[in-house]
């Protein structure tokens, strides 16, 4: 790619990042301008299309869509950034373990990788939510807990290929801690991968919480995300009330594709 086609597309993806910052922005701070109560029910306004008084319309039980769509862009987004963080951590922490060390070490660890992922995750998800009392706390731990192997899994790579440079083989010469050598100089020179699974692990994350909540596994019902919208409309669908899922669907799609075009324009930046 050339230079300008390659600053070209650097400025497309740029343009997605503050989308996506727009997004959150407007999201986290629609208490301080949005008309209406989330939980609100107005059985005068039952699924009034949109409006001068109604941008997005309102739902089957008369709640404002636009007040809930932002509102639940603060739960969706939160919950996908938590776990994305929490997986990250425990897969950086996991995988740079298994690849520095090595050995017997990292077959009983990878073996155990291979455990985890061979049972769905769904099912995971759904044994851990009957029995969790808490259900946004339960789906953030589940959700935490099943999406780290992948990161796990590139750390490792990356370790094993980072531990036989020269530069790794230096800082061992010169007695140098093995947590600085860990984290100051492997896990920096992970950064590119890093930053390409965890925009993956984000994007992936508002899709899973939206699946879940589509399917009442999720988010509770009474709080609003934009899978429980879906869930919501699904029944309405059919009968011409278009914008009940519309304005939800499409906050989930554009948000997934700025994750994914923000992770390709950081690793760009990166790179170059």
């Amino acid at each position: 790619m050339s230079a300008k086609k390659k600053r070209n597309h650097n400025n497309r993806n740029r343009i997605w990042l503050f989308v996506f910052i727009s997004i959150v922005a407007v999201c986290f701070f629609s208490p301080l301008f949005v008309a209406y109560n989330v939980t609100e029910v107005d059985l005068r306004n039952v699924l009034q299309q949109p409006n001068s008084q109604h941008f997005f319309g309102t739902d089957s039980i008369g709640r404002d869509i636009f007040s809930r769509v932002l509102y639940g862009g603060i739960v969706s987004i939160s919950v996908a950034a938590v776990t994305t963080v929490v997986g990250l951590t425990i897969g950086l922490i996991y995988g740079g373990i298994s690849g520095y060390v090595g050995g017997k070490v990292d077959n009983v660890m990878m073996r155990l990788v291979d455990i985890i992922c061979s049972i769905p995750s769904t099912i995971i998800v759904l044994a851990f939510q009957m029995v969790f009392p808490n259900k946004i706390l339960g789906l953030v731990i589940i959700m935490s807990l099943t999406n780290w192997m992948t990161m796990a899994r590139v750390i490792r790579g990356k370790f094993m290929e980072l531990k036989k440079t020269n530069f790794i083989m230096l800082a061992h010469g010169f007695n140098i801690p093995k947590r600085v050598i860990i984290f100051n100089h492997m896990a920096r020179n992970s950064t590119l991968s890093i930053i390409i699974i965890a925009t993956f692990t984000f994007a992936g994350a508002i899709v899973t919480e939206t699946a879940l909540s589509y399917l009442g596994v999720g988010i509770p019902i009474d709080t609003p995300s934009w899978g429980n919208m879906i869930n919501n409309a699904q029944n309405y669908i059919l009968t011409g009330k278009w914008w009940v899922a519309l304005f939800p669907g499409i906050m989930i799609i554009i948000s997934s594709l700025c994750v994914n075009f923000t992770g390709e324009y950081l690793k760009n930046k990166y790179v170059s």
